[in-house]
């Protein structure tokens, strides 16, 4: 293996070093979400739109990753408007020498 080869960290944001990695991770992990259930149930994006009381364009930025403007709580609203569950936990943080805690989703 290559001496320069850094393992990541598991958020890519996070290691581009990028602001507010566990936000944008979450972000793009809902809209991933979002645009697999938009593709499964094979809506056009106009149809989407309607569902989701978006523009179609907005639609459009947001099933390919433009997520400027889009905040987690917008997307949590339009996972639901397509018929997922969301579920929300908070649990104590791990003490491994960070202090601040983490942002995450899992998908089932």
């Amino acid at each position: 293996m290559a001496d320069n080869v850094t393992p990541s960290s598991g958020n890519v944001f996070k290691d581009l070093g990028l602001p507010n990695p566990e936000e944008a991770i979450v972000k793009a992990r809902f809209a991933y979400i979002i645009s697999m259930v938009i593709k499964h149930r094979e809506l056009t994006q106009a149809e989407a739109a309607a569902i989701l009381g978006i523009d179609q364009p907005k639609v459009s930025n947001l099933v390919r990753g433009k997520l400027k403007g889009f905040s987690i709580e917008r997307l949590v609203k339009y996972a639901l408007a397509l018929g997922n569950d969301v579920e929300i936990v908070v649990k104590e943080h791990r003490n491994d020498g960070n202090a601040q805690g983490q942002l995450s989703i899992h998908t089932a």
